[in-house]
């Protein structure tokens, strides 16, 4: 019953093996792989999420897009995508740089387990004393997923599951063209919304912008 197997069976069994094998149920999603259908604000390279009980905000570094901020309730989750090397992820690396640049601004950081593997759980000086802020990195192929939770969510799990989920449901869409790793994947306005401002540009009255800027968390590459 557990004896070898004959040599010519193997290659067969392997690829059954191979055509059996689950898909994920949950992301972050790279745009390449199969994923859930679902609407999604499309920001170029990251598409995110929508949904009741939350908003979406752009986070700003002049007039060029560099993260979408997700509000829910007196929480808030930051994203950002950058590019990675094709064979070994950054976060071990970001993760190490972000603990430097929270002790060094005064707070305190350190690792824990999270649903997303290794996360930092920190305290970064603000107003009115140390702020909770949960940073959370998922590598995927060819780039990297930063995420940074604040306010309740950051203490509180149940909080916190909407935001988790939003993670889950984002799909990185890293494109093609070469990029060294750390740099941020270009973001921009979803069609729509550069249509309103066309229309608002035509019609000589003040540009619309459809988000307002999101909340700068240990902004860091």
């Amino acid at each position: 019953m557990f004896g070898r197997r004959r040599r010519e069976e193997t290659p067969v069994a392997a690829a059954e093996e191979v055509a059996q094998a689950p898909a994920r149920d949950s992301g972050p999603w790279d745009s390449g792989e199969p994923h859930p259908e679902r609407e999604r604000v499309d920001l170029g390279g990251l598409r995110v999420p929508v949904g009741p009980g939350f908003e979406i905000q752009l986070n700003l570094a002049g007039d060029r897009i560099v993260g979408a901020v997700v509000l829910a309730e007196e929480s808030a989750l930051q994203v950002q995508a950058f590019a990675a090397p094709k064979r070994n992820g950054i976060w071990d690396e970001v993760r190490a740089e972000l603990a430097a640049a929270v002790k060094s601004a005064g707070g305190t950081a350190e690792e824990r387990q999270g649903p997303f593997g290794t996360e930092l759980a920190a305290k970064v000086p603000g107003e009115g004393g140390p702020q909770p802020v949960r940073y959370l990195g998922i590598d995927g192929p060819r780039w990297f997923l930063r995420a940074a939770v604040s306010g309740r969510a950051a203490l509180d799990a149940d909080a916190a599951g909407i935001l988790e989920d939003v993670v889950r449901d984002i799909v990185v869409v890293r494109g093609d063209e070469p990029m060294p790793p750390h740099e941020s994947i270009e973001l921009r306005l979803p069609p729509e919304a550069r249509q309103a401002m066309d229309r608002q540009a035509e019609a000589g009255k003040p540009d619309l912008n459809p988000f307002e800027r999101g909340p700068e968390i240990a902004e860091l590459r």
